[in-house]
């Protein structure tokens, strides 16, 4: 007989008192087999969400959600492992131009990725863009091409953390989602449970991020370095602006041809900045005297790329899609481009067909929008700001309700954002 039940640890969370380690062990792994009903354990998030976790109970509910799956490990390797993770946003596609660049540095990078949901991209929605790459691989796979490349993309097996792709699934459906506790453990228990050795987090702040506010992204920031450090995985946090969309690219195979930019020496100067600024953490973590700009301009990133994309079936010479419609947002008044809410963009992009709105649903890989304007930009009446792209022509009104008030046009220039907020070790 159980010597817990879910109702009393739900009371117990809702009426502020701690969990024990036994408690949160037993509640986990109950939820994971079906024990506790879906009702019981949306209970208990609510009462989390409110209520909190103290500094134990996170670190115990994190081993706990790791503890009911398998664990990666890369002790095999001749390179050292660094991983990385954002928290997510709109024209995020910095993995791809980052994973290829730290490899190309000396270290292996096992980045097991996800699919979008909302507003936020998936970097493997991004990649599948790609004629041919596959994001399914056995772990001997995996092992072969970070020993032979030093660079992975491909998506997590159901063995890492089972516990969080059930209570994820669960969170989204019940708005617990933006918990930070439940946040930091769901991130961490993956991250960790993946094995690489270090891991840099990118918190995103700002309108187009989980977290709105500078104060609850450092929160967050501060309370999954903890996390990693417990469990012997060294770990720094960059605090990160995502008011604005990063680059002038949001969805699919548009972020693909961006990232290639970057690359190949060019692209957007904000993408060029966080892909290097990441690069640099990670590089150090790994203990390698390699200085990433160095490495991005001599072109070596770029065929660790090509190596990769081609390891998993892609072709990198193949023409990425394009969308078979456009439609240009003008500017109705002259002025100064005050303001692009990043937000706005990234629900208008998802609602092109970039994004999805359960998961499993399907996302066109040619949807999403070009940025042809930036804060601090000068513009006259009927110029075009934004370019949508779409294979779906009916989806463009809806796109452009949410553009209503996504881009702010004044008199005087913006105040300059910096990009990277902090660091937190």
């Amino acid at each position: 007989m159980s010597p817990y039940t879910a109702v009393e640890l739900i009371r117990a969370k809702r009426d502020g008192h701690r969990l024990t380690d036994a408690a949160i062990g037993w509640l986990i792994a109950a939820y994971t087999d079906g024990q506790i009903a879906d009702e019981q354990m949306a209970a208990m998030a609510m009462a989390i969400y409110f209520r909190g976790m103290d500094d134990r109970e996170l670190a115990t509910w994190t081993r706990a959600m790791i503890a009911t799956g398998s664990r990666m490990d890369f002790a095999t390797l001749n390179r050292p492992t660094v991983d990385k993770h954002s928290t997510g946003g709109v024209g995020d596609k910095i993995t791809l131009p980052l994973v290829p660049l730290v490899a190309a540095c000396g270290a292996a990078v096992p980045q097991l990725s996800g699919r979008g949901l909302g507003h936020t991209g998936g970097t493997l929605d991004k990649l599948e863009s790609i004629p041919g790459w596959r994001a399914h691989l056995s772990n001997a796979e995996m092992l072969a091409q970070l020993s032979d490349l030093g660079a992975v993309i491909c998506a997590a097996g159901s063995g890492l953390a089972p516990a969080d792709q059930k209570l994820y699934a669960l969170r989204d459906v019940t708005a617990t989602v933006e918990s930070i506790p439940l946040i930091a453990s769901s991130i961490m228990s993956k991250k960790i449970a993946e094995g690489a050795a270090s891991l840099v987090l990118d918190v995103k702040a700002g309108s187009g991020a989980f977290m709105k506010e500078v104060d609850a992204a450092r929160e967050l920031a501060g309370r999954m370095v903890e996390l990693g450090k417990a469990a012997g995985v060294q770990t720094v946090a960059v605090l990160t602006d995502m008011s604005t969309p990063l680059g002038r690219t949001v969805g699919n195979a548009l972020e693909v041809r961006e990232a290639v930019e970057v690359l190949a020496g060019g692209g957007p100067d904000d993408v060029v900045q966080l892909t290097l600024a990441l690069a640099t953490e990670m590089v150090s973590l790994a203990g390698l005297d390699t200085d990433p700009a160095q490495i991005l301009s001599s072109g070596k990133a770029m065929d660790v790329w090509r190596r990769m994309i081609r390891a998993q079936g892609g072709d990198c010479d193949a023409a990425l899609p394009t969308a078979r419609f456009t439609d240009d947002v003008r500017a109705s008044t002259a002025g100064v481009v005050t303001a692009m809410d990043a937000m706005a963009i990234g629900v208008a992009s998802w609602r092109l067909g970039a994004g999805r709105a359960r998961q499993g649903d399907s996302v066109q890989a040619t949807a999403g929008i070009e940025l042809l304007v930036r804060p601090g930009d000068r513009v006259d009446a009927g110029t075009p700001l934004l370019r949508l792209h779409t294979d779906t022509p009916g989806t463009f009104a809806a796109a452009r309700e949410a553009l209503t008030d996504a881009i702010v046009i004044g008199s005087d220039p913006p105040a300059t954002r910096p990009l990277i907020i902090d660091r937190i070790r």
